[in-house]
Formats: C-alpha cells, sequence, structure tokens
C-alpha cells in the first residue's frame, strides 16, 4: 500500500512496510520515495493506493498538476471545508483516477492565494474579495519578475538600465536587498562573476575605482554630501560685536605652514623684553568667539568632528565662510587666543608667566615651508650674513624650542620610555612625510609623490610649541577645574592612547596634561577645549559657572567618544586613498614595474620611493631593512592588491641571499602613521 502525505509543505508519497493498530489509531512503518524511513500515523495520511506503483504516480501527478485551470478549480470547490477526493470529483469526475487525485493534492497545496489550508489534506477556497486581491498581488509580482529579468540581461550585457542610474550609489552601497533592483543586480553579478563594484564601472555607473573608494566613505559618514549649507554661516551682527571688545595685541605674529593650508589656526610671536629675554605668544584662531554650544554651526562642526584630509583633496569641519573670518591669514589683525610664557636670554621657558587672553592679533605673514624651510638651519641661524624672514625671531624660538624638547625627554625616560632625538631623520631612513598631488595632464591624472624629511628647525619649532601650548592648556583646565578633552597617554595596550574629559597625563610627549587646543578651525576637539579656555580667559576664577560644558556633563562625555571614533575612521580613509594613489602611482608609468622595497618585519617590505607596505613573504626570513628588487604587476585598483615577484634580494654583511623568482598576490597598505608621537 502506499500513502499519500505532506512534509514541508511538500506533497510526497511512501510504501508501507507494516502496520499497526486500526482505524483512527492506526500507524504505518514506510520508506519514502527518497529511500528515507518514516513513521505515519492516520492523521497525517491524505490519500491511500495500491495501485499503481508509486514511482510512477508522482511523476504522472507533477505532470498534470501544471495543467490543471486553478480558477476553475476554485469555481468547482464548495464554499464549505472540503477533502481532496471531494474536489477531485467535481473536477475530474467520479473517476478521478490516482495520479489526478495526487495532482490535485499538489495544485491545492501550492495554490494558496485559492485554497486555504484547514488542515491535512483539508482546504477552503479564498472568498471572492481575497481572491482578487491575490491575484493582484501575483501579476505584480510577475511583473517584477519580468522587469527583474530585463534589468539583469541589461547589466550583464553592460548597460545600466536607466531607472536604476538615479539609485545606483544607493544599490552599491546600502543597497534594499528586498527590492527587484538588488535582486536583479545581485544575479547579474553572480552570472558574470564580479563584484558590484566592477560590474557598476564596467556599466558606467560610477566612474572609477576611486569614486568607488570615496562613495563608500562618503555614504558612510556624509550620507548627506559633503557640501555645507550655503544658508548656515556666521552672523555678522555676532561677529563684529564679538570682535569689538578684544584688546588688540601689541605683537607682529607669524604662521608657519605649507602652500596648500588654507586653514590656518596658529601663528607665533616674539617680542623682546625690558628686562632682558623674550615673551613668545602662541596666537590660535578662535572661532569660539562666535560659534555657541548647540548653534546651528555647533551642530554642523558635532556632526563632522574634523576635517577629513585625503590625496588632491579634503572635506573641512566648517564652512569656507567662516574659515575665512577666522584663519590666521596675513595682512590684518585676526581675532585669536593666545597664549604667552616669558623665556630668559638661554630660551628657558618660565611657566609662573604663562598668560591667556582673548585678542585681536596682526598677522604680519604666512610663511609657506616651501619658500623658507630650505634656507633654515643652524649655520644660516648664526651667519649675520644670511638673510631671510623672520630669521631672527626663528633663531630665539629654535633655542627655546630645544629646551622645551629636552624637558619633555627627561620626563619620556622618568616613564621607563626611550629618548627621541632631536633633528633631521636620516635622509636615507624610511620615516618621513609624502605629499601627494594629483595633476591632470591631457584629461588624465597623474599622481607626484614627492618625500619630505621630518625633523627640520622650522618642523620642531612648530611642533614643539605646538605642544607646549597644548600642554599650557591642560595645565590651565585642570588647575580650575574645568573639564575639557584631555588628549592622555599611560601604560601600554590598544587603549594606551585615549580621549578623556578628565586630566592625565601624556606619557609619550612627557606631559603631565595635554588638551588639543591648536587647530579649533579644523578639529571639533579643539574648539570645544576652547570654548572652555575662553570662559577661563575671560571669568577667571568663575569660569566653572560659565563655561558651557560643567564638570561630569555627559554630553562631553559622549563628544570625546564620537570624536575618537571619527577621528579614527577618517584617518583610515586618509590611509586607504594614499593606498589608492601609491598603487596608481605604481601603474601610471609601466606595468610591471620594477621598485627596490625594504623590509620591515614579518614579510612586511615599504617601497623606498613612496609610502607603500607590501608583503612579500620571502623576505619574512631576512634581517630588518634588507633591500631587495621586486616586479609590481596586477595592480587592482578596486581591491587595492598587486602581485609581486622579487627578482633580487641584496647580500647582507655575511653574503647571505634569499630566493628568487616567486610571486604572491599581496594587499598594500600606505603610508606611515600620519601623526607621530610629536603631534600626538
Amino acid at each position: 500500500m502506499n500513502l499519500l502525505y505532506e512534509e514541508g509543505g511538500d506533497i510526497k508519497i511512501a510504501t508501507v512496510q507494516s502496520a499497526t493498530g486500526t482505524g483512527d489509531v492506526e500507524s504505518w512503518q514506510a520508506t519514502s520515495l527518497s529511500g528515507k524511513k518514516i513513521k505515519l500515523k492516520a492523521k497525517e495520511v491524505w490519500l491511500r493506493f495500491e495501485k499503481p506503483e508509486a514511482p510512477a504516480v508522482m511523476d504522472e501527478a507533477t505532470t498534470l498538476s501544471k495543467e490543471i485551470d486553478l480558477q476553475l478549480l476554485w469555481d468547482c470547490a464548495p464554499d464549505e471545508e472540503f477533502g481532496l477526493v471531494d474536489v477531485a470529483h467535481e473536477y475530474f469526475g467520479d473517476q478521478a483516477t490516482i495520479p489526478q487525485q495526487v495532482s490535485l493534492a499538489i495544485a491545492l497545496q501550492g495554490a494558496p492565494v485559492f485554497f486555504r489550508r484547514k488542515g491535512r489534506g483539508r482546504f477552503q477556497r479564498a472568498p471572492l474579495e481575497q481572491l482578487q486581491a491575490g491575484l493582484a498581488a501575483l501579476e505584480r509580482k510577475q511583473k517584477e519578475l519580468e522587469q527583474q529579468s530585463l534589468w539583469q540581461q541589461d547589466l550583464v550585457a553592460g548597460a545600466f538600465p536607466e531607472a536604476l542610474k538615479a539609485s545606483a550609489k544607493q544599490l552599491l552601497f546600502v543597497p534594499d536587498k528586498n527590492s527587484s533592483a538588488y535582486k536583479a543586480f545581485n544575479a547579474a553579478c553572480a552570472e558574470t562573476g564580479e563584484s558590484p563594484a566592477q560590474l557598476m564601472i564596467r556599466c558606467g555607473a560610477i566612474d572609477s575605482p576611486l569614486a568607488y573608494h570615496q562613495g563608500m566613505f562618503l555614504k558612510a559618514y556624509f550620507p548627506n554630501g559633503s557640501v555645507h549649507n550655503p544658508n548656515v554661516g556666521v552672523d555678522q551682527d555676532a561677529y563684529e560685536a564679538a570682535i569689538a571688545e578684544l584688546p588688540l595685541a601689541d605683537v607682529q605674529a607669524f604662521s608657519i605652514d605649507d602652500s596648500g593650508t588654507t586653514e590656518i589656526d596658529d601663528a607665533l610671536s616674539v617680542t623682546e623684553l625690558p628686562e632682558g629675554g623674550h615673551r613668545i605668544g602662541i596666537h590660535i584662531a578662535a572661532p569660539g568667539l562666535v560659534l555657541a554650544r548647540d548653534d546651528a554651526l555647533d551642530e554642523v562642526a558635532r556632526s563632522r568632528m574634523s576635517t577629513v584630509y585625503f590625496p588632491g583633496d579634503k572635506i573641512t569641519m566648517l564652512p569656507d565662510t567662516v574659515i575665512q573670518k577666522f584663519s590666521l591669514d596675513e595682512g590684518g589683525s585676526r581675532p585669536a587666543l593666545s597664549v604667552y610664557v616669558d623665556i630668559n636670554a638661554e630660551g628657558v621657558a618660565n611657566r609662573e608667566t604663562i598668560q591667556m587672553r582673548a585678542e585681536m592679533v596682526p598677522i604680519a605673514a604666512n610663511l609657506r615651508l616651501e619658500n623658507i624651510e630650505h634656507l633654515v638651519s643652524d649655520e644660516t641661524l648664526l651667519d649675520a650674513a644670511t638673510k631671510y624672514p623672520y630669521k631672527k625671531e626663528l633663531a630665539i624660538l629654535w633655542r627655546a624650542a630645544k629646551h622645551l624638547h629636552a624637558g619633555r625627554q627627561e620626563k619620556r625616560l622618568a616613564s621607563g620610555l626611550r629618548v627621541e632625538q632631536l633633528g633631521l631623520i636620516d635622509p636615507n631612513a624610511l620615516a618621513r612625510d609624502f605629499h601627494f598631488q594629483i595633476k591632470n595632464k591631457d584629461g588624465v591624472e597623474r599622481v607626484e609623490i614627492t618625500p619630505r624629511q621630518r625633523g627640520s628647525i622650522l618642523d620642531t619649532i612648530v611642533a614643539e610649541w605646538m605642544i607646549f601650548c597644548n600642554s599650557a592648556s591642560g595645565q590651565l583646565l585642570a588647575d580650575h577645574g574645568l573639564p575639557g578633552l584631555f588628549r592622555t597617554q599611560k601604560g601600554w595596550g590598544p587603549m594606551r592612547t585615549r580621549m578623556q574629559t578628565t586630566p592625565g597625563p601624556h606619557e609619550g610627549l612627557g606631559l603631565d596634561y595635554y588638551a588639543w587646543s591648536t587647530s579649533p578651525l579644523r578639529r571639533y576637539s579643539d574648539l570645544v577645549n576652547q570654548w572652555q579656555l575662553l570662559a577661563l580667559a575671560k571669568h577667571g576664577v568663575t569660569a566653572k559657572m560659565v563655561a558651557p560644558f560643567p564638570p561630569r556633563d555627559a554630553v562631553l562625555m559622549g563628544i570625546a567618544a564620537d570624536f575618537e571614533s571619527s577621528y579614527q575612521a577618517y584617518g583610515e580613509y586618509q590611509d586607504r586613498l594614499e593606498k589608492y594613489w601609491c598603487l596608481r602611482w605604481v601603474a601610471q608609468d609601466e606595468s610591471p614595474r620594477d621598485i627596490y622595497v625594504r623590509h620591515l618585519k614579518e614579510g612586511m617590505s615599504r617601497v623606498e620611493p613612496i609610502p607603500l607596505h607590501l608583503p612579500i613573504p620571502e623576505m619574512a626570513s631576512h634581517p630588518r631593512m634588507t633591500r631587495a628588487l621586486v616586479k609590481v604587476s596586477d595592480v587592482d585598483l578596486l581591491q587595492l592588491s598587486a602581485a609581486v615577484r622579487v627578482i633580487e634580494i641584496e647580500k647582507d654583511d655575511q653574503g647571505n641571499q634569499g630566493n628568487q623568482g616567486e610571486e604572491n598576490q599581496v594587499t598594500p597598505a600606505a603610508g606611515d602613521a600620519e601623526e607621530d608621537a610629536s603631534l600626538e
């Protein structure tokens, strides 16, 4: 005997091997058509039959079920609940065969729009209104499937459907996986074997791998676009009222930046004291005089947290109209928060003389590193015959910077850290900064990557005096019990360096306190600290009562966490685009390209001319700084990968040489750490 039953929504037939019980409690041990041993109870069985054989019945029933007119079957069915055999007689007649009855079971089970399931083998036809609605939905679904198929065909052929162009970026970066567009797109990728980005580029929906990397970042962190709202800016009346009450500083300040800097946050001044020595001024742009907590511009700055830097462009934290009003551009007086400290004739700073005040600062010059850095050296600073702008002031600042550096090294040493050497790094060393310049030549983008040695005199002057300003700011906040965003570093481990709202030491810099405050046009942490410092400059000991952020402010704690997260993400994006442009540099002239690399550790090597890291496993057993000539080919700008084949490994002092000729698929990492200890 054979039994018809349902399992997992499918109609199946099993052949009885043995039976127990009678009537409603009868049960059977049976074997399904797939050979599976099962046990069935009487209430689970829809139909029993002896002949024909089960496989033949299922084959014929499957074919017949596709020919059943469901609308006619619905018309034949009674209004009340019915069984399989009852409706079979209505549809096929009194002589309905077993295969016909089984085909009806398959049709009924697979037509929930027409028939409701009321039990095993029991059904009731759907009310007319529900049937009409269900059929309309099926029709829509069929049209969607047809449209999906057409879209898939277009995508496979390399034509991006016109209807999908407006949602191309959403489809790539944040797709609705239940939509027909995504299903067509996903099916096309599966058919062609391409990644979503590869398919998009081939179809012209995105321009290039660079557009993919940029789009992925913007969708995650700037979903509403990176362009500032032109209606949000500084109120001119509020600006004029804020600066009207500021005194004019009796200094001539100058900034030191590269030519690409448009947000000039800081400047320096040197004033001779009547009793000997000099007063050093660190002047910081002061947008905090006009921007206020929770106003429209604060919302803009807080949503971005920082200016985003990457090769060829940047996304500013504040609108250009705000930057233009507060950037310390030469040729006039600018509102600033100034920190002053007196140094003696030897250049030693007296921290007891630290003062801070808001004022208008005359900016006499914006010095550009490209124009002056090569002129400044220990020799030229002492040579009376050598002339260049602010030579006297730079000599005084340099002498004092060396003392500041030495004082920090003593504390580093006390914390168990090695002493950092002052001065230019070995020009043959890999630890360098790099300048990426993107140029368009005859409609083709080319990248020029030029190294710049760290540790020049101008580097050190700027770094040491900005560190001093951040240290003094942290000290002032701590001494007056004002919360702020303190940059701390203590102990070891992944959370060694962190942002917190309470004071703490920065062992890496050799400082008791450190609060970022020198870049309020570019970092939200510095703007927040400026608000607190302005309250202190204006109100002194009562600052705690009027500061925008009181002690234990939960909002400030949230800002600290959000800033850390955003700052890390922006840094990773900068690294990613540096990888992209490094690989563009590798591929733009010739491919494959022969390049020298230096082994660092664990098989990771650095390309000598550019900040590109390549894992080369066969170099893992060689000493650090082993030099090798490699051939780089098959650059993939989407995956940021390339193939590397070692041509020659230079011999070490013992004359040993590694294996040659192996090729590996690698994923490079470009760039040294953007922020070294001196800027942390």
